[in-house]
């Protein structure tokens, strides 16, 4: 399967062939949605944490005598049927986990089908490496613009990058449409959450391997 390379003026420059097996799988939408739940609740931080009669304030001092006042027996204020007592059986943050398990290969599968998919929609770009003479923020948004015909109302863009890169990271960090990512690290909800997925082509061998 051949597919257009773009350069830096957005332009297409070249064919290059890629793999099947990553770029033209048939997708399972049960399975993607089961992996990137997983995921979502993989990386979910419980925070709900209610405290227990031994952690509230008060209740240093009995409310009243044991007897003779005619009301019922009471030793603190700290006491769950109390207003601001402890809470008995309440959410507790280190008590709750919410991880799933998500098989490596299945993982591996979902990634492939989403990427195949963006492919057909046409929702992927390959480049070859950017080599501007100064590599500032203002032209990598024109080498966006030009290179998915952006307009105003752009959508978001996941762009895949080896780790050496430290000059393209800091030329694009600042653009608020791009979410930059080590080709290393790829992850299934980032590509879905973003619209487009702009590739490097030395990346495409790192894809590979991962």
């Amino acid at each position: 399967m051949k597919v257009p390379i773009y350069n830096q003026k957005g332009e297409e420059s070249k064919k290059i062939e890629l793999s099947d097996n990553i770029f033209n799988k048939k997708i399972n939408n049960n399975l993607v949605h089961q992996v990137y739940t997983s995921l979502l609740s993989n990386r979910r931080k419980p925070l709900a944490f209610s405290k227990d009669r031994s952690e509230v304030r008060g209740g240093g001092k009995k409310p009243w005598k044991q007897k003779g006042t005619g009301r019922a027996r009471h030793g603190s204020n700290r006491s769950p049927i109390w207003s601001g007592g402890g809470v008995t059986f309440g959410p507790r943050a280190k008590e709750r986990n919410f991880k799933k398990k998500v098989n490596k290969k299945v993982r591996q599968d979902a990634i492939r089908m989403v990427l195949s998919e963006k492919f057909r929609d046409g929702e992927i770009r390959i480049i070859e490496n950017i080599d501007f003479k100064e590599k500032k923020t203002n032209q990598m948004d024109k080498f966006f613009k030009n290179l998915l015909k952006l307009e105003k109302k752009f959508p978001t863009v996941l762009f895949l990058i080896n780790s050496k890169n430290i000059e393209l990271q800091k030329s694009t960090k600042n653009l608020s449409y791009v979410k930059i990512m080590n080709a290393e690290n790829i992850d299934l909800i980032e590509i879905l959450n973003n619209k487009y997925l702009v590739i490097l082509e030395d990346v495409l061998s790192t894809l590979e391997k991962k």
